[in-house]
């Protein structure tokens, strides 16, 4: 802390990391079944570690999925595709303990209820252009730029395993410039010197202008910033050989870094009609619509909902004390403007098709790409016109 400031860090990890295969792995699969079948059920989630995956949950539909097939197909486009990097998709071994869903929640979801109970969150701010915290941001790209530079052999000798941690100082609630980052990533031995336990100098110099200077602009740098390049000295045994991996447990990368609470839910593996995936879409929908409006330059949405219940048992807005009318009011325009059921949010969001995977990696807020319906800001007019 300083008199009038604060540092607040995120981090990120790249789509070789134990975790992010196995969310990768679980929204493949749930992308496969929706390819074939629309009202098809999945919670899918994987296990990984050296040399195996496993694949376990409930699913019920009327396609097949060749899960050995596909668990292979994603570990080989993330590329895992050398012994060197401790795991080979063409050797590992894929054990699936796949079961239906238990009719006892499909009684309630197919009347449109909830497929869960819980709290979803969705949050925005002015920070970045995004309307996304910059620490997060910003780690999330220093990741896909990690992916990117070893995709296109810029520098060849990167694996696939790999995270970012980014610390920004704040003045007067307003991202000031960048304190830190680290960046560990997994590499071979090509790169270490001639003790063997370190990677060069010039391997962290390649490293820093290569990967970190293009996301970390000018702009946000100084000369007190400072650069945590393997800070072990070195990663070369990486992926599922040197950590397991489990679908679900990089939530706060998934969504804000934690900028912004979180209710608790992951989300890759689970078909849109379990709220904790399609609720804390809409949240995100109506939090960046929000302060897309100018009603607020900070806003969290709480939903929570009841299993087989359609409408949600609570709707919270918090907007710092910066919104330009109180918080009551902004929720019944909520209320007014965005449909809550989870039917509704389905169908709204255009939800039920294969797109899953792509969010798996690098979060899932923040992406204006087209399949990220919940990133659009078409209510704007709506709310500033009522407000």
């Amino acid at each position: 802390m300083t008199d009038n400031g604060f540092f607040f860090t995120s981090e990120s990890v790249t789509e070789g990391h134990p975790d992010k295969v196995c969310d990768q792995i679980s929204d493949a699969v749930l992308d496969d079944v929706l390819r074939q079948d629309i009202n098809g059920r999945v919670a899918c989630e994987a296990f990984i570690t050296v040399g195996l995956v496993i694949v376990g949950g409930e699913i019920t539909t009327s396609g097949y999925v060749d899960m050995s097939g596909l668990v292979r197909k994603v570990v080989k486009e993330i590329g895992y595709t050398h012994p060197k990097y401790g795991f080979n998709y063409d050797t590992c071994a894929v054990l699936n303990a796949i079961g239906p869903q238990s009719p006892d929640i499909a009684q309630g979801v197919n009347i449109g209820g909830a497929g869960d109970q819980g709290l979803m969150v969705g949050y925005a701010t002015k920070e970045t252009e995004t309307l996304m915290p910059l620490p997060i941001s910003l780690a999330h790209k220093l990741c896909q730029r990690l992916a990117e530079v070893r995709r296109r052999g810029i520098l060849p000798y990167l694996g696939p395993d790999g995270k970012s941690q980014v610390t920004v100082e704040y003045k007067d609630g307003k991202p000031l410039r960048v304190d830190n980052v680290v960046a560990s990533c997994q590499h071979t031995e090509e790169i270490l010197d001639e003790t063997g336990n370190l990677i060069t100098e010039e391997a962290k110099e390649q490293i820093k202008r290569e990967v970190i200077f293009p996301v970390v602009g000018e702009e946000l740098r100084d000369s007190r910033t400072k650069y945590f390049i393997n800070p072990t000295g070195k990663f070369v045994t990486g992926g599922p050989q040197s950590d397991t991996g489990m679908t679900g447990r990089k939530i706060i990368v998934d969504t804000y870094g934690g900028m912004a609470p979180h209710g608790g839910g992951a989300f890759s593996g689970k078909d849109p009609t379990k709220v904790d995936r399609s609720a804390s879409y809409m949240a995100r929908y109506i939090a960046k619509n929000m302060v897309a409006a100018d009603l607020a330059d900070e806003c969290t949405v709480q939903l929570a909902y009841v299993i087989g219940v359609k409408e949600p048992v609570s709707v919270m807005v918090h907007t710092n004390c910066d919104a330009k009318i109180p918080d009551n009011r902004l929720v019944e325009l909520i209320r007014k403007h965005f449909v809550l059921t989870p039917r509704e949010i389905i169908e709204y969001l255009d939800l039920l098709r294969p797109i899953y995977l792509k969010t798996a990696a690098y979060g899932h807020f923040g992406r204006e790409e087209p399949e990220f319906t919940w990133e659009r800001t078409d209510k704007v007019k709506d709310l500033q016109r009522d407000a």
